[in-house]
């Protein structure tokens, strides 16, 4: 298995820290049991909330298992998903936090998966999952003491994703308070009267503590081969985790560095309304996948002499998607071309960003259905959670007066 973006071949089934050469002289306080983790959803358009997530999950255990739902299953209890589930399933596994997954789990999380897959509790960040007929999917695990929260992560959702594809202005990923963007996002999220908790838009701050939590930490080592890559990998997807892996696999012991083109780069080349997700996001997306070891944000556009030197690249690789040449007209790829080291990739996916707002677009209507009923659902019972606030408030000052 790789593991947080880069080589380990740990067995992290058994007793944590004693499967190490030498771990048959483990004192039995030093010996401890693997706490096993579960955690399920549709992981639909995954991006770095998702993948923040499991990341605080991962940070509560030794080993994670992620269950995922098939397209039926989602359907049913929220509409129609972007990506199929084969998709999904593929995606979820690229997130270096995940040590296994589980085909087709149930939209019900039970006490009978938990143990089924020897799993400890379930994680869930603190929003709320509804069935189609409004109720808590976690309910049971709840009640039984088996259910751990995370955060769940500002300024993004599918929601919103799929908010900013329908939008199409250059200044999305710039000014989210652009009153047309709140608009939009109103309409297609909200509703008019409806205002979930759970759901909706707020500006994503990047930290430093944050790319450090997302980020390997590891330096090449000797024997690495250094390969480099460059693009917008915006809005991160199969696509790219195909050409990642197919990266990797190129040399036996890869050390795979991402360069990132800033927003106005992106949008030089790519034109429209990209990118979707601006640098920041873009940097997390990236970080959150195993195939990769590094990433260089605000990447030159030209892999010159300087990059490749400084980071002592030995592979420079490019997908099949074509190659748009600098300001200047040159071919950003001359130098890596000139020393013989540059190498293009056939993934044998062609999926490209553009292909999944065209996704979006052509089922807009499906989309929009879905997220308002959604917001119904989730509003529906975050007021009856308030009500029942009240209620315990009102009888906790009947009780104390009754005591004096």
């Amino acid at each position: 298995m790789i593991k947080n973006g880069h080589h380990a071949n740990e067995d992290q089934s058994g007793e944590a820290g004693c499967n190490k050469p030498g771990a048959s002289a483990c004192s039995p306080e030093k010996r401890k049991r693997v706490v096993r983790l579960w955690c399920d959803g549709c992981y639909d358009m995954v991006h770095y909330g998702h993948s923040n997530q499991l990341r605080q999950a991962k940070s509560m255990g030794d080993y994670l298992i992620v269950g995922v739902h098939t397209d039926a299953e989602i359907s049913k209890h929220k509409g129609p998903p972007v990506f199929t589930q084969e998709e999904r399933y593929k995606m979820v596994r690229a997130i270096k936090w995940v040590d296994e997954i589980v085909e087709g789990a149930p939209y019900v999380t039970t006490l009978e998966t938990l143990d089924k897959y020897n799993c400890d509790s379930c994680v869930h960040g603190d929003d709320i999952t509804l069935t189609v007929d409004g109720k808590d999917t976690y309910a049971e695990v709840k009640s039984a003491g088996r259910y751990r929260e995370c955060k769940r992560t500002q300024g993004v959702s599918t929601t919103d994703l799929v908010g900013r594809m329908l939008l199409m202005t250059k200044a999305h990923h710039s000014n989210m308070e652009n009153t047309d963007y709140q608009l939009h996002t109103d309409n297609f999220g909200k509703g008019a009267t409806v205002h979930s908790p759970w759901t909706g838009v707020s500006q994503f701050l990047q930290t430093s503590q944050k790319i450090i939590q997302f980020a390997s930490g590891k330096e090449p080592q000797p024997g690495d081969t250094i390969i480099y890559v460059a693009g917008a990998f915006d809005l991160f997807h199969i696509g790219h985790v195909d050409f990642l892996e197919m990266v990797y696999k190129q040399a036996e012991r890869a050390y795979v560095i991402v360069g990132l083109h800033f927003d106005q780069e992106v949008n030089r080349y790519k034109g429209k309304n990209y990118p979707i997700m601006n640098i920041h996001e873009r940097t997390l997306s990236v970080l959150a996948c195993r195939y990769v070891s590094e990433v260089v944000i605000g990447a030159p556009y030209t892999v010159g002499k300087d990059l490749l030197d400084h980071f002592k690249v030995d592979l420079v690789c490019h997908g099949k998607t074509e190659v748009f040449p600098d300001k200047d007209g040159v071919d950003p790829y001359a130098e890596p071309r000139r020393r013989g080291i540059f190498r293009t990739i056939d993934s044998g996916n062609s999926l490209t960003t553009d292909d999944i707002v065209q996704r979006i677009i052509a089922n807009r209507l499906q989309y929009e259905a879905r997220n308002q009923k959604k917001e119904a659902k989730e509003m529906a019972v975050f007021e009856a959670m308030k009500r029942r606030e009240h209620q315990q408030q009102q009888e906790a000052q009947q009780d104390e007066a009754v005591a004096h």
